[in-house]
């Protein structure tokens, strides 16, 4: 049996804002947009928000699930968290620059970069 992993949605309260702030991060438009489940294509891996208060579920926020996004370079990942809520300062970790920071719906979020 094979498994893959092609999706992973962060839940949102305010899915405009959260549009807004990941069509500003990954510096490309939403690809499907809706009131309840919108998606961005990242090179063929979907990452959905989802508004879960539209369908009347309750959840935790914070840094039980994790995300990693890479970027090329020290450079863009200093650029990426320029603005950003840091939650973890960047770290020589392995061979990566690692980083975390909250998103405008109280998610964290990894960054990483390869060390050249």
């Amino acid at each position: 049996m094979n498994f893959y992993i092609k999706s992973l949605y962060l839940c949102v309260k305010d899915m405009n804002r959260a549009i807004k702030f990941y069509e500003d991060f990954f510096e490309q438009p939403v690809t499907e947009k809706d009131d309840i489940y919108s998606v961005f294509d990242i090179k063929g891996f979907r990452l959905g928000l989802f508004d879960f208060k539209k369908v009347n579920e309750t959840h935790i926020f914070g840094n039980n699930c994790l995300p990693s996004i890479e970027v090329e370079n020290l450079d863009m990942l200093k650029n990426k968290l320029f603005d950003k809520k840091i939650v973890f300062k960047i770290t020589k970790i392995g061979n990566n620059w690692v980083s975390e920071f909250e998103d405008s719906e109280g998610n964290h979020i990894e960054l990483t970069a390869p060390i050249i």
